[in-house]
């Protein structure tokens, strides 16, 4: 590790430390929002060092799995908090918000980046996560679209949500575990560089233990100051949960996919994004939901109809822009389009 990087940690770790105490010590909440969102920043840039350097040991699934799984922390307590204070809007939205920032906004800049640095302007990488991902997300897509049938016709199911949300979460867990099971075991894809990893495993698998760590508790302190802020500006929570908190909640590895991107690293960025979208949709999802039935309010799979729409349209649009192992910039442009379309309705909900 270089004496540049070292300094770099240094300072990600001062930061965080003081965002720790603007937030308890009751600081102008603009001011904690400020420190707590270039702390985010900083922590996705260690969670990014470290996959990377993971990446020189592992395949890119294997790599994309675990930096995906603790970059989804900070969403798992931000959705966890919004339950618990019965803010279901705002859990909703913000797990669809997730699915659509990752899927559309995320995967289309990644695309961008990707292909400018692309041989021919063409980003290229391994098909199949592409599909496997779509395969998952249209499975909770099901499951959704059929719940939001019968809540909107009355249908005498409409009246089980919350049972037949909880049989659909089991079944999405289980169907998700057989796919990571053979997923990371057909992963042989392993970097081997010419001169040796340049990080130590034990340091790199710690410092993404602790950036992920530290992500969840600079999360809750960035969507705490968030919330007056908000409110003073008349924001619809439909739009903070879709956008801000989604946005916020899933810094770390939306960071991460561009500056892979950058690097050329195609499959591993791919890898990032695509893991994120499908532990969403068919784990985090599922798995908020059977927490859910310990509180007071329980959290389903019934959306609006305009979200339903939209996750089954993104569905759609992702897969067949990414579902051949190859993506031009103007492509990843659409997804964002899409990404921009949907969080406008947001704002007038």
């Amino acid at each position: 590790m270089t004496s540049r990087q070292r300094i770099i940690l240094a300072v990600v770790g001062a930061g965080t430390v003081a965002a720790g105490v603007m937030h308890y010590a009751g600081t102008s909440p603009v001011a904690t929002f400020i420190v707590a969102g270039l702390a985010l920043a900083g922590l996705a840039w260690i969670v990014a060092f470290s996959t990377e350097a993971l990446g020189e040991r592992f395949g890119p699934g294997m790599t994309g799995f675990l930096q995906s799984t603790l970059g989804n922390l900070p969403e798992f307590f931000v959705v966890l908090f919004a339950i618990n204070a019965g803010e279901l809007l705002v859990a909703q939205t913000s797990l669809v918000g997730s699915l659509l920032a990752n899927g559309l906004l995320v995967l289309g800049l990644t695309i961008i980046v990707g292909a400018r640095v692309g041989e021919g302007g063409i980003m290229r990488f391994s098909a199949r996560l592409p599909n496997d991902t779509m395969t998952l997300l249209m499975l909770a897509v099901f499951v959704i679209v059929i719940l939001g049938a019968a809540s909107s016709s009355n249908d005498a199911a409409s009246h089980h949500a919350k049972a037949i949300s909880a049989i659909g979460s089991i079944a999405l867990l289980l169907v998700y575990g057989a796919w990571l099971s053979s997923y990371l075991r057909g992963d042989s894809a392993a970097a081997t560089p010419a001169h040796g990893p340049s990080v130590p495993l034990t340091l790199s698998a710690g410092l993404l233990a602790a950036a992920g760590v530290g992500a969840a508790f600079v999360s809750d302190w960035f969507i705490a100051a968030l919330g007056p802020a908000i409110d003073s500006l008349g924001i619809s929570r439909a739009f903070a949960g879709l956008v801000i908190v989604a946005i916020a909640g899933n810094a770390v590895e939306n960071t991460t996919a561009l500056l892979l991107a950058a690097k050329g690293q195609s499959d591993l960025a791919i890898s990032v994004v695509k893991n994120s979208v499908a532990q969403i949709a068919v784990f985090l999802f599922p798995a908020l939901i059977l927490v859910s039935l310990l509180f007071a309010h329980s959290l389903t799979f019934v959306l609006p109809p305009v979200y339903i729409a939209s996750l089954a349209l993104s569905a759609v649009a992702i897969w067949q822009i990414t579902g051949d192992g190859e993506a031009r910039a103007y492509e990843g442009a659409a997804l964002i389009a899409l990404f921009v379309i949907v969080a406008t309705v947001a704002w007038f909900e």
